[in-house]
């Protein structure tokens, strides 16, 4: 049986358009690379994944916090 695919590609894709692929794949990469960047950055700033000396200290106002604002939601 005979190669039906001549330019010699796996994907059965000629140059061209595997060329255009593999730009396309790139630039949603680089895309979706600087979404995330900038998520972990965010998400960084709110909660900073090593706390210092005295731990999370936020935590301990939540009660605080929310319990007017649960009275007036109830």
């Amino acid at each position: 049986m005979a190669d039906s695919n001549s330019g010699g590609s796996l994907s059965g894709l000629k140059q061209n358009e595997a060329r255009e692929f593999h730009a396309i794949f790139v630039t949603s990469f680089f895309f979706f690379t600087g979404i995330a960047v900038v998520a972990h950055f965010l998400v960084w700033l709110w909660r900073p994944w090593f706390p210092g000396v005295e731990g999370y200290t936020m935590l301990n106002d939540v009660t605080a916090t929310v319990s007017p604002i649960l009275s007036v939601l109830v």
